[in-house]
C-alpha cells in the first residue's frame, strides 16, 4: 500500500456510532457545510472521520466506549474517499464484543497499516482539526514541527554571522545548541569553583607564611629561655655529690639482682614420690576391684541335688504308702499285692522310707558343712582384701604428706628469694632516683626533664617554621589568571553560540510560511545568552490564550495549512463553530473543507455543491 498524500471524502455510512444508532448515509463534497442545533450530530461527523483513520476521536482523546450509540452496541463505520490519483477507496471499522476489525478496500488491515497510509495520528489530526496542534500537543507539537522543518546547515547560519563570531565558533561541534551551552556553563561554574579554591589557597599560603615568620621569633625566644632554665637546673643537680660512688653501688646491686633473677625458682623434686604414688594407686585400684571366687560351688551344688532327690523320693514313697492296700500294684516290683502280702510289703515300704530319711539327714549335714566352709573362706578373703586396701591407703597418705612437705619447702624458698629481689629492686630505685635527681628535689628534677623535652619539641617546630618561611610560594596568581582566561573564552563562545542560535532561529522561522500566526521555538535570555525552549503562538501579535474562539480557529487553520506544506500531505479540514467566524481571509484552504455551523433548533443537514441532505433527528 502506497502512502496517501491527498484525499477527499465522498461518503460515509454510520451505524451504532454516537447519536447515529441506525444506519445513516452521508455524502460529502468540497466544501461540505453541516448545520443543525446542539446535539444533532455535527461533532459526531468529525469524530467519525478521525476515528476511521486514527482509531481516536476528533481531539485524540482515549475512550472508545463513549463513541458507541446507547441503543446499538455494534459499531460500524465506512468511509469512502478518492486519493490524489482519483482512485476510489473504502475504509471500514466494525466493533463487536470488544473486537475491532479494520478493512481497506475489502482487505483486513491493522492500525499500523493505516499509520503507513496516512502518517502518524498527530500529523493527521493536526491537519484535520485546526485546534488540535496548538491546544492538544503542547511541547510535543514543537517536537513534531521540528521533525518536518527543513534542515538548516551550519554554513547557512555562518553566512549571517560576523567574521569575529565565525572565527570564535570555528572548530566547535554544535549538534545541539542547548546541550552545548549547558555544557559550557557547567565548565564555567567548575572553573569559578577552581578560582575560589585557588584564591583561598593563596590567602591560606600567605597567612601561613606570615604565621611562620611570627612563629620563628616566638619560638626562638622560648628556646633560649628553656635552654637557660635547663642549664641552671643541670648545674645544681650534681653539686657536692659523688656520682661515681652512687654508680658503683648501682652496678653492684644491679649485678646481684640480675644474678638472682636469672636463677630458676625453687621447685620440689617429687618425681620419685609421684612414681610410687602412681604405682600404689594402681595397686589399690586392682586390689579393690578383686572379687571372691567360690571354692566349693560344685560340691555344694552336688549336695543340694542329692538332698533334693532324697526329698522327692521321700514325698513319693510317703504318698504311695498313704494309698497302699490289698490289690494295689507294688511300685517296686510291679505285681499285685494280696491281702496276705500287704503287712510284709507295708513294712518294707516303711523301712525304705526310714532309710531315705537317714540318707537325707546325712546329705543335709554334708550340705551345711560345705556352705559354712564356703562362707568362712569368703569372709577370710574379704578380711585380707580390707587389710590390703587399708595398708595401701596408709602408704598413699604418707607419701602424699611427704610430697606436700617438699612443695611447701619450695614455696618458702621462693618467697625468700622474691623478698630479696624486692629489696634489691627497692634499693636500686632509690639509688637511681638519687643518681637522677642529684641535689634537686623531685619537682625540680621533673621540671628539668620537662625542659629537655620542650627544648626538643621547640627545636622541631622551629625547624618546620623556618622551612615554611623559606619555601618558595606557589604561583597562585598565574594559575588563577589562566583559569580566568578559560572562563572568558567560554563566555565568548556562549555569546557566539547565542548569536548562532538567534540567526538559526531567524532562518528557521523564515521557512514557516504563515500569514497572521507567528510561532516562537526558542527564547534567548539576553543577559546570560542562555537558550531556553519555547513554543508560543500569536495571532496578529496577540497571545493565543487571549484570542476569541473564531481567532483561535483561524490561527489553527493557518497551522493546519503549515503542516500540509511541511509533511506534503493534503487532507480534509473540519472547521467547527463556523457560526462564530465571519471571515477566513487570513487563510486559503488547499484541500477539502468540512464546515460545521450551529443553527438553533435546526435539524441535522449536510449541504454539498448541487445538493442538500436532511437527516432524521438524532437519537
Amino acid at each position: 500500500m502506497n502512502p496517501i498524500k491527498s484525499f477527499q471524502i465522498t461518503g460515509m455510512t454510520l451505524s451504532g456510532f454516537k447519536c447515529f444508532a441506525e444506519p445513516t448515509e452521508l455524502t460529502f463534497g468540497n466544501p461540505t457545510v453541516i448545520t443543525g442545533g446542539n446535539g444533532r450530530g455535527k461533532s459526531t461527523v468529525a469524530d467519525a472521520i478521525a476515528f476511521a483513520i486514527t482509531g481516536l476521536p476528533f481531539f485524540g482523546e482515549r475512550g472508545i466506549d463513549r463513541l458507541h450509540a446507547e441503543d446499538n452496541p455494534d459499531l460500524f463505520l465506512s468511509m469512502r474517499f478518492t486519493d490524489e490519483t482519483g482512485a476510489a477507496h473504502e475504509l471500514t471499522r466494525a466493533r463487536q464484543k470488544s473486537r475491532m476489525a479494520i478493512t481497506y478496500d475489502g482487505r483486513e488491515i491493522r492500525q499500523s497499516d493505516l499509520t503507513d497510509l496516512f502518517g502518524e495520528k498527530d500529523v493527521f489530526l493536526s491537519i484535520f482539526n485546526p485546534l488540535y496542534f496548538i491546544e492538544e500537543l503542547g511541547d510535543d507539537g514543537k517536537k513534531l514541527l521540528e521533525r518536518y522543518l527543513p534542515e538548516i546547515s551550519r554554513e547557512e547560519v555562518f553566512t549571517l554571522l560576523s567574521p569575529a563570531v565565525q572565527e570564535t565558533l570555528r572548530g566547535e561541534t554544535i549538534l545541539s545548541p542547548e546541550s552545548y551551552l549547558k555544557k559550557k556553563r557547567e565548565e564555567i561554574r567548575e572553573f569559578e569553583k577552581s578560582v575560589i579554591y585557588l584564591t583561598g589557597q593563596k590567602d591560606l599560603s600567605e597567612g601561613q607564611r606570615r604565621d611562620a615568620e611570627e612563629k620563628q621569633t616566638t619560638l626562638g625566644e622560648t628556646l633560649r629561655a628553656l635552654q637557660a632554665e635547663y642549664a641552671e637546673l643541670n648545674t645544681r643537680r650534681y653539686a657536692g655529690r659523688d656520682v661515681s660512688e652512687i654508680q658503683e653501688q648501682l652496678t653492684e646491686l644491679s649485678a646481684r639482682y640480675e644474678e638472682l633473677a636469672r636463677e630458676a625458682p625453687a621447685a620440689a623434686d617429687t618425681s620419685e614420690i609421684d612414681a610410687k604414688l602412681k604405682l600404689l594407686h594402681q595397686k589399690l585400684g586392682e586390689r579393690g576391684a578383686e572379687r571372691y571366687v567360690p571354692k566349693y560351688a560344685q560340691p555344694i551344688a552336688d549336695a543340694k541335688a542329692k538332698v533334693n532327690a532324697l526329698a522327692l523320693r521321700y514325698k513319693q514313697e510317703s504318698a504311695a504308702l498313704k494309698g497302699f492296700s490289698a490289690g494295689t500294684v507294688c511300685p517296686t516290683c510291679r505285681r499285685l499285692v494280696t491281702e496276705a502280702e500287704l503287712p510284709i510289703v507295708t513294712e518294707a515300704v516303711h523301712k525304705a522310707i526310714s532309710e531315705i530319711v537317714t540318707l537325707g539327714k546325712d546329705a543335709k549335714e554334708q550340705l551345711d558343712e560345705l556352705t559354712a566352709l564356703e562362707q568362712k573362706t569368703a569372709d577370710t578373703f574379704a578380711q585380707f582384701q580390707a587389710d590390703d586396701v587399708q595398708k595401701l591407703e596408709t602408704e598413699i597418705r604418707l607419701l602424699t604428706e611427704k610430697r606436700a612437705g617438699l612443695a611447701d619447702q619450695a614455696v618458702s624458698a621462693n618467697a625468700e628469694r622474691q623478698a630479696e629481689l624486692d629489696t634489691l629492686l627497692s634499693q636500686i630505685r632509690c639509688l637511681s632516683a638519687d643518681a637522677e635527681c642529684g641535689a634537686l628535689t623531685q619537682e625540680e628534677y621533673d621540671r628539668m626533664v620537662a625542659c629537655k623535652s620542650e627544648i626538643e619539641r621547640v627545636n622541631s617546630e622551629l625547624a618546620a617554621a623556618q622551612k615554611a618561611a623559606e619555601q618558595t610560594p606557589e604561583d597562585y596568581d598565574g594559575k588563577i589568571g589562566a583559569i580566568e582566561e578559560e572562563i572568558e573564552k567560554r563566555k565568548k563562545l556562549i555569546a557566539a553560540v547565542a548569536l548562532y542560535v538567534s540567526k538559526r532561529a531567524e532562518l528557521l522561522f523564515s521557512r514557516l510560511k504563515l500569514n497572521r500566526v507567528q510561532i516562537s521555538l526558542f527564547d534567548v535570555v539576553k543577559t546570560t545568552g542562555e537558550v531556553k525552549d519555547a513554543f508560543k503562538f500569536t495571532y496578529n501579535g496577540r497571545r493565543y490564550d487571549r484570542l476569541s474562539l473564531s481567532e483561535k480557529v483561524r490561527a489553527g487553520m493557518e497551522v493546519s495549512e503549515l503542516m500540509k506544506q511541511l509533511t506534503g500531505r493534503n487532507y480534509p479540514q473540519y472547521v467547527d463553530n463556523m457560526e462564530s467566524i465571519d471571515d477566513l481571509a487570513n487563510v486559503r484552504p488547499t484541500g477539502q473543507v468540512i464546515m460545521a455551523k450551529c443553527v438553533k433548533g435546526a435539524d441535522f443537514s449536510m449541504r454539498v455543491p448541487g445538493q442538500v441532505q436532511s437527516m432524521p433527528k438524532a437519537a
